[in-house]
């Protein structure tokens, strides 16, 4: 069984509850749960923070051994150098994940500091976006 880390940023533990308009009206939690049982090969963990250094911290620690990550940096997305150097650090391979459109949004959601440093990216899908990030995975690693 191939270990897939979902993390996700600040402000996502809301999910269901903030700006229900932008990011739908269901818990991550309980969307997680659909993703663990339609994708019973993989071990399914899941990590949200809202501090940035945490975030780093998580990356270090499950980056040299799963076999990827799905990240959803959030507002870091647009403003952390040092998120960005850590996925460059690690060997596992991470998808950036984004609910919204950020190229519909405000401007300065349009750059992505992270992007670069994976080897894909899914954005305005909603939270299908982490369903097709698994997708992939499944697919690079002939599962």
């Amino acid at each position: 069984m191939k270990t897939i880390w979902i993390i996700n940023g600040p402000n996502l533990n809301l999910l269901g509850q903030r700006e229900t308009d932008i990011y739908g009206n269901e818990p991550f939690e309980s969307y997680l749960e659909r993703l663990k049982t339609d994708f019973p090969e993989f071990d399914l963990n899941y990590y949200q923070s809202n501090i940035e250094g945490e975030l780093i911290n998580k990356l270090q620690e499950v980056g040299f051994s799963a076999a990827g990550i799905v990240f959803n940096g959030a507002g870091y997305t647009h403003t952390s150098v040092s998120i960005a150097d850590a996925i460059a650090a690690i060997k596992t391979p991470v998808i950036e994940v984004h609910i919204s459109n950020i190229f519909a949004r405000e401007e300065f959601r349009h750059q992505s500091l992270t992007a670069k440093n994976c080897i894909g990216c899914v954005t305005g899908l909603g939270l299908d976006g982490y369903r097709l990030a698994l997708i992939h995975f499944q697919q690079r690693l002939g599962l």
